[in-house]
Order: C-alpha cells, then sequence, then structure tokens
C-alpha cells in the first residue's frame, strides 16, 4: 500500500509536487483572472471564469483535431486501430503536449509520432527524446528539418549542407569550397537552436566560433525526423 505519512517515500513525494503545481495553476489562473475582470469591469469570479473557460475550449478543441486526425492516419495506412500499446512514459507526454499544440504542421507530427509509436510496423521505437525535441521547436525549424534530412542521409552526413537559401532550398556542400553565404538571421537563430537539442552541428572554426552557413547533419536529426514522418503503404 502507498505510504502517505512517509514525507521520504516516492508516494509522498509525488503528491507534494502535485500540490506545488496545482497550487501554481490555481495563482495563475486567479492572475489572469484579476487582469481580465480589469478590463471588463466585472468581479474577479467573473475574469477567473473567462480566462478557464477559454483555456478549456482551445484545449478542448486540439484535442478533438488530435484524435480525428490520428484516426484519419491509421486509416490511411489500413489499420482500424493501434496494433501495439504505447508505453505510458511515451504515452502520457507525448498526448499532454500534443493536445495543447496550437499549430496544425507541428501537432501533425505529434499525430504521426503518435501513429508510429503505436504502430508495430513502422519501424520506429518512439523515445522521451522526439518528445523533448518536437516540444523545443517551432514551425519554421520543423521546417528547416525536413528540408535538411530530405537529402540522403550517408551524403551530407560528412559534407554538410548550405543554408543560405533556407528554408525554402538546401543543398550539398560542395567540395571545393570553404566559404559559404550566411543566411537569414531569422534562420540562423532557428539553426542555433536546431543545434543546441542536436538535431545539426554547426561549422566550427579555428576560433571556437560557430558559424551557421553549413550545418553538419546527426544521427539524433535524422531518426527524429523519421521518426515524426508515417510511410504510407
Amino acid at each position: 500500500m502507498a505510504d502517505f505519512t512517509d514525507p521520504s517515500s516516492e508516494t509522498a513525494k509525488a503528491v507534494v509536487e502535485v500540490a506545488k503545481t496545482t497550487g501554481k495553476a490555481i495563482d495563475a489562473s486567479r492572475e489572469a483572472g484579476r487582469f481580465i475582470s480589469r478590463f471588463i469591469a466585472g468581479s474577479l469570479e467573473q475574469g477567473v471564469g473567462i480566462f478557464e473557460d477559454r483555456l478549456r475550449y482551445m484545449r478542448w478543441e486540439r484535442q478533438l483535431r488530435l484524435m480525428k486526425r490520428s484516426e484519419e492516419v491509421l486509416h490511411e495506412l489500413g489499420f482500424e486501430g493501434p496494433t501495439r500499446p504505447v508505453p505510458m512514459k511515451i504515452a502520457i507526454p507525448l498526448l499532454q503536449t500534443a493536445s495543447m499544440e496550437e499549430d496544425d504542421s507541428l501537432q501533425d507530427r505529434w499525430i504521426n509520432l503518435l501513429v508510429n509509436a503505436a504502430n508495430e510496423k513502422s519501424g520506429v521505437e518512439v523515445n522521451r527524446a522526439y518528445i523533448e525535441i518536437l516540444s523545443q521547436i517551432t514551425p519554421l525549424e520543423a521546417q528547416i528539418l525536413d528540408a535538411i534530412y530530405f537529402l540522403p542521409f550517408a551524403e551530407i552526413q560528412h559534407r554538410g549542407v548550405i543554408t543560405s537559401d533556407l528554408p525554402d532550398n538546401v543543398y550539398v556542400a560542395p567540395r571545393n569550397q570553404s566559404e559559404w553565404q550566411e543566411p537569414a538571421y531569422e534562420v540562423a537563430l532557428a539553426l542555433a537552436n536546431l543545434a543546441r537539442i542536436q538535431t545539426l552541428k554547426p561549422t566550427m572554426v579555428m576560433s571556437g566560433a560557430e558559424l551557421y552557413s553549413r550545418v553538419i547533419p546527426t544521427i539524433m536529426g535524422s531518426a527524429f525526423v523519421s521518426a515524426c514522418r508515417v510511410r504510407k503503404p
């Protein structure tokens, strides 16, 4: 039986953490409600109600899309439903984050990740790293990854890719060139974040500086992009 009285037990610690999280959520809701009530000339309770109702509606709307699209993708693959259970340590964080994703293109990647995890023939073993990566990228960064890893990995793994025309185009780095044009600032910033989460590597120069005019793909980046795609029969 779980011991709630022993403060050192894992159960007790979990209860404390849940209580802390709940308390923070309540405080945030009240603050938002207080802010809204100032603009609608209403009570704090009215402000809190508007805030919480909107959050519930937004999440419900995204959950509906998540469920509908997941079923559609499964049917497109020829399945009536999942063919293997998704481990709880994968399913819970995946579903929680996917249901709050507001961008359709990113939510579609969550859906593909979920379908691959639930399809025994997908050839994909979804791990927590993919969930962490997907939760930390923007639509632009996802588009950049798609463009880079559309190229044959064996060809670009050592030579790298030229980024000056991203996100629309990307090229295999030529063998006889050592300097390339820098990409637009927002692309360079996106590439820096993708390097932070190890989905690619920048070019390093003698001074130790990082250049994003040419980037090197990584095994993690390739595996992640593959896990977010479904292979239709």
